[in-house]
């Protein structure tokens, strides 16, 4: 019994270690490994307006099977036989649930959707995440990667 807490204890550890690493960044400010020694181009414009919205959690999957096995490992204390059997089902699906749930709300971001009137008078909506305020008539530049995604910042001068 004492074995099996100590497991479960292990698991549910690893289980928020991993659900961690699953958290994307939407930041304008932050930059990935792939982003490096890449050409961006930079288009200036103006903010007209700025909403906030909630980036949706990521379900990958993790959160899930990690949830599932420590609702498992402690279902299986409980009870003997055929009842262990059926505690740890039901533990199992539990903490599946619990694990899912757990994982979209540890990713889900607080973000902006900000309209930019760029200065060739085109108008775009780009989502990032809250990290930065932005407010209408910012002068701004929006950057473009080379696979397509976008991010805003404050003109520096």
């Amino acid at each position: 019994m004492k074995h099996a807490r100590r497991a479960v204890s292990v698991l549910a550890l690893i289980s928020a270690l991993s659900l961690a690493g699953c958290a994307e960044n939407y930041s304008g400010r932050s930059y990935g490994w792939y982003d490096t020694r890449q050409p961006m181009t930079i288009h200036r414009g103006v903010v007209e307006s700025v909403r906030h919205v909630q980036i949706q959690g990521t379900q990958t999957g993790v959160g899930a099977m990690s949830g599932a096995t420590v609702g498992a490992i402690a279902g299986s204390t409980v009870g003997e036989g055929s009842g262990s059997a059926l505690a740890s089902v039901a533990g199992a699906i539990l903490g599946g649930l619990a694990g899912n749930a757990i994982e979209k709300d540890a990713t889900q971001r607080n973000g902006l959707e900000i309209d930019v009137r760029l200065d060739n008078g085109r108008l775009l909506a780009i989502v990032q995440q809250a990290d930065e305020a932005f407010y209408p008539g910012d002068q701004v530049e929006v950057l473009t990667a080379p696979d397509g995604s976008v991010r805003v910042r404050h003109l520096r001068r």
